[in-house]
């Protein structure tokens, strides 16, 4: 790229930085893009980067993967129901480990080697997620620790803002009765867009975003309004854990958030590209 190209690109970016500048931006990272050596530091340059630039990014992590990994090491068996993992009380002691323990502490020491402030939560610090136990209307079935969100006590996440930290919140909530919850990341990125009052959520994925036709990458949809997603969950053509992603997008918009994206993780920087340039990638999810 020769130097004028580069230039032309910041030129590029001037107004976005002005719109966003000191807004709140709730970023779900999982997917590839945390096991990607590569990808995983793009991540982490680009969130700082846009802290640099006046944003003000609210990470919230997901670990799957991890989990799934861990778990074959002790000889237990992931068992998913309804796209949820059934969690009983020794894999919900793991899942609080690899995630609050282990995964939330990585990105913090990554955040901060490459130039950044950041500090790591759970759900249970400060009562930041209060849950309850999630039940399926489908009878007899019991996912044990899995939860959902009760209610978000966003003034931690004020506080490290306002000293200029990176939040970084591991999905695991605290119920009234003391017991720990393993809660959805993207659900978690979702209401906790809307309690901050976001400028924008963007999910990292991995896939392009949200096609017509799964099968066919070209049939990416740019722009998708909330009636339309909600056609695609209803007839089949959203599935998986794409829906999460999807009803953590329409939550947000119905409670204000501004702006809900679908991204890539896999694609190098894709969050400067769609937060800094006119390109934009991915599925805009809107009101």
């Amino acid at each position: 790229m020769s130097f004028t190209a580069r230039a032309q690109v910041l030129i590029e970016a001037i107004p976005y930085i002005r719109s966003f500048y000191g807004k709140t931006f709730v970023i779900k990272y999982g997917g590839n893009a945390m096991l990607n050596a590569d990808l995983k530091q793009a991540v982490i340059l680009d969130i700082i980067l846009l802290k640099y630039l006046g944003l003000n990014p609210v990470i919230v992590h997901g670990g799957g993967p991890e989990i799934t990994t861990m778990l074959k090491v002790m000889g237990k068996k992931s068992t998913f129901q309804h796209g949820q993992r059934v969690t009983d009380e020794e894999t919900m002691d793991l899942v609080n480990m690899v995630l609050a323990g282990k995964i939330n502490k990585e990105i913090v020491a990554l955040i901060n080697q490459f130039g950044g402030k950041a500090i790591g939560l759970s759900g249970q610090d400060g009562r930041l997620l209060v849950a309850r136990k999630k039940v399926l209307p489908e009878e007899g079935i019991d996912l044990g620790f899995v939860g959902e969100i009760e209610t978000i006590n966003p003034e931690p996440i004020h506080t490290l803002l306002e000293n200029s930290y990176i939040p970084v919140i591991a999905p695991v909530g605290v119920g009234a009765d003391g017991n720990i919850y393993n809660i959805n990341a993207d659900t978690v990125a979702g209401e906790l867009a809307a309690t901050l009052k976001a400028e924008k959520l963007i999910l990292l994925t991995d896939v392009e975003g949200i096609c017509s036709d799964p099968s066919d990458h070209s049939s990416l949809i740019s722009a998708l309004k909330i009636s339309s997603a909600q056609n695609m969950i209803n007839s089949g053509q959203i599935d998986g854990g794409m829906i999460p992603k999807v009803e953590a997008c329409i939550s947000a918009l119905q409670q204000g958030v501004k702006r809900t994206h679908i991204i890539d993780g896999r694609q190098l920087h894709s969050l400067l590209l769609e937060v800094l340039t006119d390109k934009g990638i991915g599925t805009m999810v809107v009101e």
